[in-house]
């Protein structure tokens, strides 16, 4: 009998305390599976669209290969519409860009080079971006424009082809003594192996710098 009262007594104790604090823990629970299984399909979503992506990049090379400007313009809007978080869209992107600028499009090269500095997830796709915009900028003779795209932090690994594309705007607006300096950084940056570097030696003897002072 003791031991019945005994545990009836740990019932009532237990039935009191969920009736205290069982509503929260339900909630708890409820927003902890929730989260998993947000997360569980956030990861499932993340591969469909990778998977859906990568077959318009597919498409996208088929486009280069038959030199379809057209249809390389559709290809990236379709990317950036649909599948923007990808990888996959500034690839494109950059892809639809050189194609644009190919077909004299340069209205639409920038587009699509704007798209990437301003949507791309990788910093490496959008510093590309910049150096090429600039360069279209540069043939514009929009200079300060041109050095407005350059004017961030590049990623180190394209430090010497940012600091080449500022040293052709700032040569461009007869800066000379900045130009040295951007060109010396650039040879400084580049790497052993950079088939660009003699290309920037030329450009710094030509303004009256070297390769070892600027």
């Amino acid at each position: 009998m003791a031991y019945d009262l005994e545990e009836q007594e740990k019932l009532d104790s237990l039935k009191a305390w969920w009736k205290r604090h069982g509503n929260w823990i339900t909630w708890v629970l409820i927003v902890v599976l929730a989260g998993y299984a947000a997360y569980a399909y956030w990861g499932y979503y993340q591969r469909k669209q990778a998977a859906q992506a990568s077959q318009l990049y597919y498409e996208m090379q088929n486009a280069v290969v038959a030199g379809d400007n057209e249809r390389a313009q559709r290809i990236a809007k379709d990317t950036q519409d649909k599948f923007g978080r990808t990888a996959y869209a500034p690839m494109i992107s950059l892809v639809a860009a050189k194609m644009a600028y190919d077909a004299k499009d340069i209205d639409e090269a920038k587009t699509q080079l704007k798209w990437v500095i301003d949507n791309g997830s990788l910093d490496g796709y959008k510093a590309m971006a910049r150096v090429r915009l600039a360069g279209i900028l540069l043939e514009e003779k929009a200079y300060d424009e041109g050095m407005k795209i350059m004017s961030v932090t590049f990623p180190e690994s394209f430090v010497s082809l940012a600091e080449d594309r500022k040293g052709d705007l700032l040569v461009a607006q007869d800066k000379i003594p900045e130009a040295r300096k951007a060109y010396q950084t650039a040879l400084e940056k580049a790497s052993p192996d950079d088939p660009g570097k003699q290309l920037i030696e030329l450009k710094l003897e030509e303004i009256g710098g070297s390769a070892t002072k600027g």
